[in-house]
C-alpha cells in the first residue's frame, strides 16, 4: 500500500473508530440484540487467575453499573473463592463452574470475557459465538494464522460483535496520534521500529506429575497435543509453542497491532525473522533474543524482542496516570515511526507521544505531543456500546487477524531458521512453501476442536 493510499485508509477510518460510525447490521436471531438496550450486560468471564478477574472487577466498577457477573469458569476449581470478591461489588455471588460450555447454554448471558492462555481463545471465541454470546477476547486473539480465519467467519455467521483485548485502539492519545499521521506532518514513512524489551527469567524444567486435585488438566490442555499434566506448562505457558508463541505473542501483540494501525498497512509482502533461546536454560522454546521484518509497499516494520533487560523498563503507572512522558531510550514497549518529517515516538497503554524534529543547540525539539492514560475504561465502554447499538467496535476480528498474523508470520519463519516468506493478501497463505503452511494451523485434540463450517 503506498503512503497516499495508507492516508486515505487511515482518514476513511479514523471515524470508524467512534461509537456512532461503522454500524453493521447483525440479524442472526440466537446472538441478544436488542434485548440489551436497557438492560445490564450479563457476563461470564472464562479464565480467572490473573487478567479475566481482573477484566471482571473492570467491568462491575464501571460508572454506569451496567454489567454483572453471572459467570467465573476457570477449569481450576481452587479459584473459586473469588466468587466473595465479585459478591462484594454486585451484590451477589456468580456461579462457578469448570466447563464454560454450561455458562453458554445459559440464554441469559450476553456475552463472554474469555482471558484464558493463547491456545484456547479461538476455541472459547467461536464456540461462544455459536451459542449467540458477543465476546471480548485477550490478545493474542489466536494461536496460528487459521483460527482467524474461523474466528471472523464465526463472527459473521452468527451475527456476534467480538472486541479484541487491544485496548490501544480505545485510546484518545493513539486516535491523535492516527489523526497526526494521517494529516501528513509526520511526512512520508517508510520505516517503523517496534519494541518489546523486559526481563523475564526463563523457568526450570520440572517433572511431570498427577494435576492438583480440582484441576481439569485434560481440557486446560484442550486442543493442544495428548500430555501429561507439568506445573512448568502452567506457570510458563507463553513460552511453550503447544500453548503460546512466546513474548511477540504475548506482551508485543498490543505494539504491533498498535503499530500496523498507526501505519495504516494489513499484509505484509514478505516476513522474515530470527533469534534464539541464549539468555538462559530451561522450559522455555520461545526466543529471548528475536528480530522481525516486516515488508510493506515502501514500508519496513522492524521488531526486536529482549527478555534478559531489566534495565529496559514498561511504563509504569505514575506515568500512565500524569502529565509525564516516559525516558524513551529505556522504555520497554515504545513505538519509533520514521517519517520524512519527524520522528514519532508511541507508548502503550498510556505513556503519550510525542514528535520530534531536527534537534537545536543540541536540545530536543518537540513538534508536537499528547500524554497518554491507560485506555482500559475506554475500550470496555467501546465493547459495551457495540453490544447495545450492534456497530463494530473499535477491535473487530478481521483487524485482529490481521496483526495476529504478523506475528504468526514472524514466528513460522523463525522455527524455519530465518526462511523469508511470501505472504498472499488474498489467502493470507505462505507462497510456495509447504513446510512454512504446515505451520498454517495446528492439529486439533478431540474433542477441543474447531469443526468445519464454523
Amino acid at each position: 500500500m503506498k503512503l497516499e493510499n495508507r492516508r486515505d485508509f487511515l482518514r476513511r477510518s479514523l471515524q470508524a473508530s467512534a461509537f456512532g460510525a461503522g454500524l453493521t447490521i447483525l440479524k442472526d436471531a440466537r446472538s441478544v440484540r436488542g434485548a440489551v438496550a436497557n438492560d445490564k450486560i450479563v457476563l461470564a468471564i472464562v479464565g480467572i487467575r490473573g487478567r479475566g478477574f481482573n477484566l471482571a472487577q473492570g467491568f462491575l466498577e464501571r460508572p454506569q453499573k451496567d454489567c454483572e457477573v453471572a459467570y467465573l469458569c476457570d477449569v481450576d476449581s481452587r479459584q473459586f473463592g473469588k466468587a466473595k470478591d465479585i459478591a462484594a461489588l454486585q451484590g451477589r455471588e456468580p456461579r462457578c463452574v469448570q466447563d464454560f460450555r454450561r455458562a453458554l447454554d445459559d440464554k441469559s448471558v450476553t456475552a463472554v470475557v474469555c482471558a484464558t492462555p493463547d491456545h484456547w481463545h479461538a476455541l472459547t471465541t467461536i464456540w461462544a459465538c455459536q451459542a449467540g454470546k458477543d465476546v471480548y477476547v485477550e490478545k493474542p486473539m489466536t494461536h496460528n494464522c487459521w483460527e482467524g480465519q474461523k474466528i471472523i467467519e464465526a463472527a459473521r455467521k452468527y451475527g456476534c460483535i467480538v472486541q479484541h483485548g487491544t485496548q490501544n485502539r480505545s485510546a484518545p492519545y493513539n486516535l491523535a496520534a492516527r489523526d497526526y499521521i494521517a494529516s501528513g506532518k509526520l511526512g512520508q514513512i517508510y520505516m517503523c521500529k517496534v519494541f518489546n524489551q523486559k526481563w523475564w527469567a526463563n523457568h526450570p524444567v520440572v517433572p511431570n506429575s498427577e494435576a492438583p486435585p480440582g484441576f481439569d488438566w485434560d481440557m486446560w490442555n484442550g486442543p493442544a497435543p495428548e500430555h501429561p499434566y507439568n506445573q512448568g506448562f502452567v506457570n510458563y505457558w507463553n513460552h511453550i509453542w503447544r500453548y503460546s508463541g512466546g513474548d511477540i505473542a504475548n506482551d508485543a501483540s498490543h505494539q504491533i497491532d498498535l503499530a500496523r494501525w498507526l501505519c495504516g498497512v494489513r499484509h505484509p509482502k514478505t516476513v522474515y525473522s530470527v533469534g534464539g533461546r541464549w539468555a538462559s536454560e530451561g522450559l522455555a522454546e520461545t526466543p529471548d533474543t528475536q528480530v522481525a521484518v516486516w515488508e510493506f509497499d515502501k514500508l519496513l516494520m522492524i521488531f526486536e524482542l529482549t527478555l534478559y533487560t531489566p534495565y529496559i523498563l514498561k511504563i509504569d503507572p505514575e506515568v500512565r496516570n500524569s502529565d509525564l512522558f516516559p525516558y524513551w531510550p529505556q522504555t520497554a514497549d515504545r513505538i519509533e515511526i520514521y517519517g520524512t518529517e519527524g520522528l514519532m515516538l508511541v507508548g502503550r497503554h498510556g505513556g503519550g507521544w510525542q514528535v520530534f524534529d531536527r534537534p537545536k543547540a543540541r536540545q530536543p525539539v518537540v513538534a508536537a505531543q499528547m500524554y497518554g492514560r491507560f485506555p482500559d475504561p475506554e475500550h470496555k465502554q467501546n465493547f459495551i456500546e457495540a453490544i447495545r447499538t450492534r456497530r463494530q467496535p473499535s477491535a473487530p476480528p478481521e483487524e485482529a487477524h490481521l496483526s495476529c498474523l504478523l506475528i504468526h508470520y514472524a514466528n513460522i519463519s523463525y522455527r524455519l531458521g530465518g526462511e523469508k516468506l511470501i505472504i498472499d493478501p488474498q489467502t493470507d497463505h505462505i507462497v510456495d512453501n509447504p513446510r512454512a503452511m504446515e505451520l498454517f494451523r495446528r492439529t486439533y485434540r478431540p474433542p477441543w476442536e474447531i469443526k468445519e463450517p464454523v
